[in-house]
């Protein structure tokens, strides 16, 4: 049995944008993972729920595009590895630091991420389609 695609056609319509944009959010994120500026939450810990805020944006998204569960393990898997590698390069920076308690919030990330997509929650990709297209 295969899944029913829970995207319409007049989200398909946008999909080009949805991926472009997918992708700008994930340069977005590697962007801001090697500023030696980086954006500071005022909150405890920020710096952890920054981590998880990206990374689950970043699955979120890509779990709206792809519903196939072997899709979104291809994603989760490569944010993960993506957010251990920014790690890394962090360290060669000189001005950021390697902090392994971040790689655990960017995998938190990618899991919160995968749970709040659909069809857990409505897709956004496609309500945010639908809304576009009447106005």
């Amino acid at each position: 049995m295969t899944p029913q695609n829970p995207i319409q056609p007049a989200t398909l319509k946008l999909r080009p944008l949805w991926v472009a944009l997918g992708w700008l959010l994930v340069l977005f994120v590697i962007y801001v993972s090697i500023t030696p500026d980086p954006v500071q939450l005022p909150v405890a810990e920020g710096d952890k729920f920054g981590h998880v805020l990206a990374y689950a944006a970043l699955m979120s998204w890509f779990a709206n595009l792809y519903e196939l569960p072997a899709r979104r393990m291809q994603f989760a898997i490569g944010f993960i590895a993506l957010g251990i590698a920014l790690e890394f390069v962090q360290q060669s920076t000189g001005y950021r630091s390697f902090e392994v308690a971040d790689m655990a919030a960017d995998a938190a990330g990618v899991v919160v991420g995968w749970l709040i997509a659909p069809p857990r929650i409505p897709n956004y990709l496609q309500g945010l389609g639908k809304l576009l297209q009447s106005a």
